[in-house]
């Protein structure tokens, strides 16, 4: 069984439908039309029945927004902290709009040019030279080639002078091969989505020159509790299963109290407002809620009664908050006794992080 498969892959039987009651207008070399990647995005119920999964939690507008900004021949940055979905809706897209989210290249400190253009494959270049044979495309190159979408992940991890070498791509929709004495020129529905943050150190600023050629759209932390709540816990059943947890050893409350742990200290106060509170260093993110989840749900299965308890999530609980020991300890020592330790129906959890020192 693959541990995560694709989007496309996962969620076939939902495209398949959308694709057989999509009645609406294709851009050229779409899979589906701007309406129906919404719906597939956004969830509901289509005409014949098919119950369509909500893949985004938040605010219809910014996948509108997303979506219409790849009908045209600017390309898509999605900027937000990490855990705010960028990646997950970078996948979705490109799977419900080209049929596939693997035409994809992860930014890196390291990244060289060939990564975002294309490379050779050194045997045949030593004994052809360069031919058409011996190139290797980027995913990039692949797309512009057949009229996809393509995903770069992490784009200010990228050093800038590699950034640049998409200005070409993006303004002249072509990709010179200097060596072949020839280009590629991109087919209609090619665009790239391209995730960012920062927040994370070494981050390379976009030059202006690169920004100009993003729509930028800037998906923001889920509005209220209740949001981030279902989110987590939705995202926690899906990938229990891919690893073979029980979606019942995640109880509601133990998500709860979760996520208003990480609600308040990012937001430096309480829910109901009453109390300033310091934030840590720690992102604190929706992605890193399940995370603390799904190591619970771990402990609680193999070495528990099969239940999260507050002693099964203590221990990714404090290692999610607590990044910069000597910046970050004392602000997490702080909250447990001024807000955990004085909730009555929260001193189990209380007792857990002490109890591990």
């Amino acid at each position: 069984m693959i541990l995560r498969p694709h989007p496309e892959e996962a969620y076939a039987k939902e495209l398949e439908a959308l694709a057989a009651q999509d009645e609406y207008p294709k851009p050229t070399n779409w899979n589906l039309s701007p309406w129906a990647v919404v719906k597939y995005l956004m969830g509901g119920t289509l005409e014949d029945g098919t119950e369509i999964e909500p893949k985004y939690f938040g605010k219809q507008r910014i996948i509108e927004v997303a979506v219409s900004t790849l009908v045209t021949d600017r390309a898509l940055l999605l900027v937000g902290i990490p855990g705010t979905a960028k990646t997950w809706v970078s996948e979705h897209l490109s799977a419900a709009i080209s049929g596939t989210s693997k035409l994809l290249v992860q930014g890196t400190a390291g990244l060289a040019e060939d990564a975002l253009r294309y490379g050779w494959n050194y045997a045949r270049l030593l004994a052809e030279g360069p031919t058409d044979k011996a190139l290797v495309p980027s995913p990039i190159m692949h797309a512009m080639q057949h009229g996809q979408v393509a995903r770069v992940e992490e784009l200010t991890r990228i050093p800038s002078d590699v950034q640049d070498t998409l200005i070409t791509i993006l303004s002249e929709k072509t990709l010179p091969i200097p060596e072949l004495n020839t280009e590629v020129q991109a087919q209609r529905g090619f665009n790239i989505i391209a995730t960012a943050n920062d927040r994370d150190k070494g981050v390379n600023d976009l030059s202006s020159a690169l920004r100009r050629r993003f729509n930028t759209v800037m998906m923001p932390l889920p509005a209220t509790l209740e949001e981030e709540v279902n989110i987590v816990k939705t995202r926690v059943e899906k990938i229990g299963q891919s690893l073979e947890l029980p979606g019942e050893a995640a109880p509601l409350r133990e998500i709860q109290r979760l996520v208003t742990i990480f609600r308040e200290l990012r937001s430096g106060k309480t829910e109901d407002g009453k109390m300033k509170l310091k934030s840590p260093s720690s992102t604190l993110s929706t992605a890193e809620a399940i995370s603390v989840v799904n190591s619970g749900q771990a402990l609680a299965v193999h070495f528990g009664d099969g239940a999260i308890k507050a002693s099964d999530i203590a221990a990714s609980l404090t290692g999610a908050i607590v990044k910069n020991q000597s910046q970050d300890a004392p602000i997490w020592q702080e909250y447990l006794e001024t807000v955990i330790k004085k909730r009555d129906d929260w001193k189990d959890l209380y007792r857990a992080v002490k109890d591990l020192g």
